[in-house]
């Protein structure tokens, strides 16, 4: 599931093969940039900002693409097969001689003036793992709306941004709090900010996959993200799950209901 890690490991890996280069191929395939070109031009730089990506290409253009739940760039070299998935998936492909990017089920991809980038990533809290890094106004976002479920807060990338489903029921868990607890209630919330960073810039930096409780067992990864039923790690309750969600959109969340006391829906 991409979160602000994910996204910031795709960036790297697509910076690395594409910064510098040439595009020697340019291929979006949304019907309103059908007629886009960019080849002939350098690739600059490839910048995660929460869970979106900025490719800035030489002329003053940013390709932008955000993951969401299913979106996906791989980098393949020249001559690799593609294994992303079907060809009808793809909806971007940028190549130089040596490296092809190739996007697949990207639900955002627009074209854009670099100037313009703050249309798309303005309305953003401070990035998690980014340069604009401000954990006192992550903090002041937050409390904004002290009466805010502390899984919503938490989720709303205007308050902070990285943060998706998996991290926001794992932060929650290691509050010892319900999602559903008001966020003005939680104690000492300046240390689940610090938290929250600790754990992206653990994981942006882990070559064996994601993990919030320090283990590589497949099974003890995660607290109790995905872990509904199963023991938790700390007690032994089974692990719970609801939905906490807008409307149209479903977003489960994970809590164990002994360690972590409070308001349940």
């Amino acid at each position: 599931m991409p979160e602000g890690d994910t996204v910031w490991q795709t960036a790297r890996r697509m910076h690395d093969a594409l910064a510098g280069r040439v595009l020697t191929r340019s291929d979006l395939r949304v019907p309103r940039l059908a007629t886009a070109d960019l080849s002939g031009r350098t690739v600059l730089d490839v910048t995660p900002h929460g869970k979106h990506l900025l490719a800035r290409i030489e002329g003053g253009v940013t390709l932008h693409s955000h993951l969401r739940m299913d979106g996906s760039w791989q980098v393949y070299t020249t001559g690799e097969r593609w294994r992303g998935g079907p060809g009808h998936q793809i909806r971007a492909v940028l190549a130089n001689s040596e490296h092809t990017a190739v996007g697949y089920r990207l639900p955002v991809l627009n074209l854009l003036r670099t100037a313009d980038e703050e249309r798309v990533v303005g309305h953003l809290g401070p990035d998690l793992l980014g340069p604009d890094w401000d954990a006192d106004q992550a903090l002041a976002n937050l409390l904004k709306d002290p009466g805010r479920p502390l899984g919503e807060a938490l989720a709303d990338q205007r308050n902070l941004a990285g943060i998706g489903n998996v991290y926001r029921s794992e932060l929650c868990f290691l509050a010892s709090a319900t999602p559903w607890l008001p966020f003005g209630e939680l104690p000492d919330p300046e240390r689940l900010v610090a938290a929250a960073k600790r754990l992206l810039e653990v994981n942006r930096d882990r070559p064996g996959g994601r993990t919030t409780t320090g283990s590589s067992n497949p099974g003890r990864r995660l607290f109790v993200y995905g872990r509904a039923g199963l023991p938790c790690l700390r007690c032994g309750t089974p692990i719970r799950s609801a939905d906490q969600g807008e409307p149209g959109r479903e977003r489960i969340v994970y809590w164990c209901p002994r360690c972590q006391p409070g308001p349940v829906d």
